[in-house]
């Protein structure tokens, strides 16, 4: 396969330019200046007027599999996320049951090895997501955990959590958390302030997040480990990454931030519901603002889903009974170009290197880059290009973001050397 006079964009090399790429045998074979590969076949993908990068790569991904896969499976997920343009996805390991034990992690193994997406998933912090007692680590990891979290619960009991980060730390794989205190909660998934007011409920406070993100900073800095802050969303927790990162020993620190909380404030939960129910909830413009400084300067280092499949029945609940999440695999990208891109914020290799160039490198994946010798695993997309959401490839539809029109369309993915998604 041939890719020509494609813009080829690598933030693990720095490189940004025309270029034409040879792919054999599911590799990058060569490297060079547009229009100088010799077009023999007819296996050619011309690229003008599209880029070409690093086939992304989400940290933060629920394919519901096992036990709720009336939601999302792992073969319907991984649709979702090659039409995204992502050919490396980490799962979380709240299924049912949790991913706490040899038998559930190998099958989510060997199910993900079925699909044309490199499927890679964490393993629990804590048995069963109860938050009291610690999974073994080393087996876990042993049998391809590739990290650890209770994503969806957040752990309360601080020992534990230094425990537990002391044993990731040695492992030098990374713990990502969840940080909501729910002592602090009255009804989550709303914002405590305008949008809690409309619907006359108690919301979920700013101060849930701040609380836990300080606590695991430091445990952090006195570790060593490699932390992952989740879909963070107040402007004082990326603050507190911020210092921490600033901090000689926060090398080890990592931050994320979802589409949706650069992109949407408290109103969107006013207008779409439960559409736009999430943990932890839309908050404010400051907020929103502060998310988009901390991918600017490097704070927020990682952007990543959270693609949390629900069905149509359950959003139709009322406000307070609905789940909390959205999807998110198909429209990241888009957004990302929409809301920061195109509108001067963030450059087209910074976007990349938060969507796959970092997320690959927190997890030692060998993806994120283009480079001679490497597997073939690539995006190309037309950035200029506009598309209206409309429907998905994912089993559910919960999206606060159907009917917008956005820029950046996906025309391949591959995988391999192979194309596995194509417009």
């Amino acid at each position: 396969m041939i890719i020509k006079n494609g813009l080829v964009i690598d933030p693990a090399t720095g490189r940004e330019e025309k270029a034409d790429i040879l792919v054999e045998a599911g590799k990058i074979a060569k490297i060079c200046e547009a229009g100088q590969l010799s077009v023999t076949d007819n296996n050619v993908i011309d690229a003008e007027g599209m880029v070409v990068a690093p086939g992304l790569v989400d940290v933060h991904v629920h394919f519901r599999d096992p036990g709720f896969t009336y939601k999302e499976d792992i073969e319907t997920g991984a649709k979702a996320a090659l039409a995204g343009g992502f050919t490396s996805v980490v799962l979380m390991a709240n299924t049912k049951p949790a991913v706490d034990n040899e038998e559930t992690l190998s099958y989510v193994i060997e199910k993900g090895r079925t699909t044309d997406l490199r499927v890679y998933t964490c393993a629990a912090v804590t048995k069963g997501l109860g938050g009291k007692e610690m999974v073994d680590v080393n087996q876990l990891y042993d049998k391809g955990a590739v990290g650890f979290t209770d994503d969806g619960i957040p752990i309360m009991d601080a020992d534990l959590m230094r425990n537990a980060m002391e044993a990731t730390a040695k492992l030098n794989v990374p713990i990502s958390l969840y940080e909501e205190d729910p002592s602090l909660i009255t009804n989550n998934g709303i914002n405590r302030g305008a949008a809690s007011e409309h619907y006359g409920i108690g919301g979920s406070p700013r101060e849930a997040e701040i609380t836990l993100i300080e606590r695991d900073m430091q445990l952090a800095l006195e570790t060593g480990a490699i932390l992952n802050i989740q879909h963070i969303s107040t402007k004082e927790g990326v603050e507190l990454v911020r210092k921490a990162k600033n901090d000689p020993r926060g090398k080890n620190i990592h931050a994320e931030a979802t589409p949706h909380h650069f992109t949407l404030t408290q109103e969107a939960a006013i207008k779409h519901g439960t559409l736009a129910k999430m943990n932890p909830p839309l908050r404010e413009e400051a907020d929103r603002q502060a998310i988009i400084k901390g991918l600017q300067d490097g704070t927020i280092d990682i952007i990543a889903t959270d693609h949390a499949p629900h069905s149509k029945e359950e959003k139709e609940k009322a406000i307070t009974e609905a789940p909390s999440g959205i999807i998110g695999l198909e429209t990241a990208l888009s957004l990302g170009i929409t809301s920061l891109v195109d509108k001067g914020l963030l450059s087209m290799k910074a976007l990349i290197a938060a969507m796959s160039t970092n997320p690959a490198a927190m997890y030692a994946l060998d993806a994120g880059c283009i480079a001679e010798g490497k597997a073939a695993d690539l995006v190309i997309f037309a950035p200029n290009e506009s598309w209206t959401v409309e429907s998905f490839v994912s089993k559910s539809s919960n999206s606060p973001f159907t009917g917008e029109t956005l820029k950046g369309v996906v025309h391949y993915t591959i995988v391999d050397g192979k194309i596995v998604y194509q417009k």
